[in-house]
């Protein structure tokens, strides 16, 4: 139990500290650590959600219910309880800032849906759990958290566009992984390219905020 704890925790941990490092250009949001805690608290609903669909059989095909309901509840809760506790704070004040956001409250859900996994399947899964689905619910907050940015700062598009996109492409993305878990045969074939272009695609989602914050930066320089 000790030893589980601390293993289980370790992957959130390490991936919020490298997306918390990579803003080196503004003031950090304060509150992270209580995004982080939503998205802890966040995980007992869902799961209970889930059980109750699974033990009254309320999908008739498995498939709808491990890939479809599941991607789309747990996104769709994330993606409310940032809208409802964090898109108007007024520490959410530049692009980057909603990505930060956005992969805490995710690693929040993660990190507790992995502590509840390998209390019941054991440490042998831990490395497996930590490139699989701790690493990719920090990416789907990162693409949610980066389109969030987007709807509050940008101009380009409207809010609501933005924000259906912080909804639905993070939704897509879980779709398609919990797809590719399930099907037959090698799926680490797949799964192994799918994780890469989800890391490369996170990324280049962190570079266009950065991008983003230098233009507002600049824009401010030249109103002074």
């Amino acid at each position: 139990m000790l030893i589980l704890l601390p293993v289980a925790i370790a992957p959130g941990l390490a991936l919020l500290s490298f997306f918390y490092l990579r803003n080196q250009m503004a003031t950090e949001p304060r509150n992270l650590l209580q995004a982080f805690i939503y998205g802890a608290a966040l995980t007992f609903p869902i799961l209970f959600i889930q059980y109750v669909c699974e033990a009254e059989h309320i999908f008739t095909h498995p498939i709808i219910q491990d890939v479809f309901f599941t991607g789309i509840i747990e996104e769709f809760f994330k993606w409310f309880l940032l809208m409802l506790v964090i898109y108007h704070h007024i520490e959410f004040d530049d692009p980057y800032d909603g990505i930060l956001y956005g992969v805490s409250l995710s690693l929040g859900f993660a990190t507790v849906e992995n502590v509840l996994y390998l209390l019941s399947y054991g440490v042998d899964t831990a490395l497996m759990r930590a490139l699989l689905p701790v690493s990719s619910h920090a990416l789907f907050g990162v693409v949610m958290g980066f389109y969030l940015g987007k709807a509050k700062f940008s101009r380009l598009r409207s809010e609501k566009t933005w924000l259906a996109l912080a909804l639905g492409v993070p939704m897509t993305l879980h779709i398609i992984y919990n797809a590719t878990l399930l099907l037959p045969g090698k799926w680490d074939y797949i799964i192994i390219p799918f994780m890469i272009f989800l890391w490369l695609f996170g990324l280049h989602k962190v570079k266009r905020a950065h991008e983003h914050l230098v233009l507002m930066m600049i824009e401010k320089t030249y109103k002074k």
